[in-house]
């Protein structure tokens, strides 16, 4: 797992708490924000004053503020040569590395199309982008697979190449009723009426002998199964990327975490708290993360193969579903990038050139310390929005964050 990654390079630091911090009535949220302008030329001269932040609409207090500059790291000319000088030995340059990459596939959701092509992009970006001081490590959400720290980019290339998707916690898609982890979230969590009457009428087609009644508990019952599969989960992906952002935060110089995925959802509350807690600790930590979807340009289609029975009502609104759960999958890449400072990069089939933008760290970033007034710990996502006092200039910040309910104590 990640602490296999950076055993190698640091001793284990003591344990520390998340960013957000909420103690009686005083909270502390830090907000990265990256500033450019029209011509996506990065910012690097506004002020505190030069800021607002508003929280579910009312402006809140920055309480503190600073400003990080990344010195860029420029591409080499020359493609270096993956292998060592001497067989089975990593050549490794005298100074401390300058950057940090960690490369994280989430062979739990990414299909085997396009984690292939993921594969074959990494592989050729690897040698063309990193530097002689960079150290990298290559490892996979499930756990599987971890190439460790390394300068050696033949043993980040082959670890690449040993990636395989996982079913942890998918399904095959032919179980009767076919429901995925958004309609069962809105069965059993929602409560929409239609999501229910369309997961009846697909079980009482791949089903023909049951009785309605019967058909409704079997689907009552597969939803609620699926949907503990989908909690269970996101509940591991975003565990592994927390332990990651944990076990990069004493290494030196820019330390970037990229997650190569399709996306997933994040629907339960534990999962929106376990996301913010995450931003709060990378924030903190100083450690970006970016985000590349492998899906490129995708198409939600529901292909003949599958086993989706029902009325053309019941097909249509599972189409609805499967195009809605694709687009919903994106909220939790680019969540993250945006609250840490990194990059998204979508909705594109040049994996390469996403490749080359998601290593590079931004050249400013601005920490915002918000005291938010009045925040109660109500398990509620609270949407904050950041201005600048400006014209002309775009920025990149969180969207949020969860202010979870205080764990009970048991007496």
């Amino acid at each position: 797992m990640c602490s296999q990654m950076v055993a190698q390079q640091t001793k284990e630091p003591a344990a520390s708490g998340d960013t957000f911090i909420l103690k009686r009535d005083v909270s502390i949220v830090l907000v990265p924000v990256v500033v450019s302008d029209a011509q996506n030329r990065e910012v690097g001269t506004l002020k505190k004053e030069d800021f607002q932040v508003l929280d579910k609409g009312k402006p809140q207090i920055i309480s503190g503020f600073s400003i990080q500059k990344h010195e860029k790291i420029e591409t080499p000319t020359q493609v270096p040569d993956p292998q060592p000088k001497d067989p089975g030995v990593a050549t490794h340059p005298a100074t401390v590395p300058e950057r940090f990459l960690v490369f994280m596939f989430d062979d739990m959701h990414l299909s085997f199309s396009d984690l292939a092509q993921a594969r074959k992009t990494m592989v050729n970006a690897l040698a063309e982008n990193l530097t002689a001081s960079d150290m990298a490590a290559v490892l996979s959400t499930s756990g599987r697979t971890n190439s460790g720290l390394t300068y050696d980019h033949a043993k980040l290339q082959e670890t690449i190449g040993r990636l395989q998707p996982q079913n942890l916690y998918r399904s095959n898609g032919t179980q009767c009723p076919n429901i995925d982890y958004y309609q069962a979230d809105l069965m059993e969590n929602q409560h929409a009426i239609m999501a229910v009457d369309a997961a009846i009428d697909e079980t009482m087609r791949c089903a023909p002998n049951l009785e309605r009644a019967v058909a409704a508990k079997l689907a009552e019952s597969t939803a609620m199964d699926v949907l503990a599969n989908g909690d269970q989960d996101a509940r591991v992906t975003l565990s592994t990327v927390k332990e990651c952002v944990r076990r990069m935060t004493p290494l030196p110089g820019q330390r970037i975490l990229i997650l190569v995925s399709p996306g997933f959802l994040t629907v339960s509350s534990e999962a929106l708290s376990a996301e913010s807690q995450i931003m709060d600790l990378a924030a903190q930590s100083n450690v970006i993360i970016s985000a590349l979807d492998a899906r490129g340009l995708y198409t939600t289609d529901i292909e003949a193969s599958e086993s989706i029975g029902g009325s053309t009502h019941t097909v249509q609104l599972k189409s609805d579903y499967r195009r809605n759960s694709a687009a919903l999958n994106e909220n939790v890449m680019a969540s993250l990038a945006y609250a840490t400072g990194g990059t998204y990069f979508h909705n594109s089939n040049d994996l390469q050139t996403g490749f080359k933008r998601l290593i590079s760290a931004p050249e400013y970033l601005y920490l915002l310390y918000v005291s938010p007034k009045d925040v109660k710990a109500d398990g509620t996502f609270h949407r904050l929005q950041i201005k600048v006092d400006q014209d002309g200039l775009k920025v990149q910040a969180r969207r949020g964050y969860f202010a979870s309910k205080p764990a009970k104590h048991k007496k």
